[in-house]
């Protein structure tokens, strides 16, 4: 599938988006990276091939510290903001008048639930969500996923030391073998994100 490199400029430097675009797309998933990693990870990967089977076009979102080259993740109102402007532009652009679920790995999952309402996201897909710090239950981040109006699916490796987000009203959670890199059971990841995409865009 032929991908193209979008540069798009946000208040905090330029972000960089990875776009796949498929034919009659039915809807399009906008994925973001977790703190330390890239776009390149197998869950986002696969979450990628997924959609795309399932009919939607794909982005793959880094930001803008990681295009700068750093490791080091910036603080979440910038994470929020740059994101919310690489939604805008793409919305305008290559993903205009589809339908978008957003989501991402880890970090990238909180991101996306801060700022669904504000991206308009029609769900949120969430690689790895950071329930709490290992070993620090009460450090919980669950109000992040609460928080979310549009409906939601967790994929979770089910010894993932950031914790286990329970289900709720309108947030399915897929449990999967493994950990938080969640790469022990692509074939279950894919299938979970698959189903489900296809049901928020039908």
């Amino acid at each position: 599938m032929h991908v193209d490199t979008i540069e798009i400029d946000t208040a905090h430097g330029p972000a960089r988006a990875h776009v796949s675009k498929v034919r009659r797309a039915v809807g399009a998933l906008v994925l973001g990276h977790g703190a330390g990693g890239g776009v390149g990870a197998r869950d986002l990967t696969a979450a990628a091939e997924a959609a795309a089977a399932a009919g939607l076009s794909v982005a793959l979102v880094e930001q803008p510290y990681r295009v700068a080259g750093q490791r080091s993740p910036a603080p979440a109102p910038q994470l929020d903001t740059a994101w919310a402007a690489v939604l805008a532009e793409l919305k305008a652009g290559p993903l205009r008048r589809l339908p978008i679920v957003t989501g991402g790995r880890s970090s990238g999952a909180r991101v996306a639930c801060r700022t669904a309402d504000e991206t308009g996201a029609a769900g949120v897909l969430c690689l790895a969500f950071p329930l709490h710090p290992p070993g620090r239950p009460e450090k919980s981040r669950l109000p992040e996923l609460d928080g979310v109006s549009v409906p939601v699916l967790v994929v979770q490796g089910e010894s993932d030391p950031f914790g286990m987000p329970p289900p709720g009203e309108n947030r399915a959670v897929a449990k999967v073998r493994g950990n938080h890199s969640l790469s022990s059971d692509i074939v279950a990841l894919r299938g979970a994100v698959g189903e489900w995409l296809a049901a928020q865009v039908r």
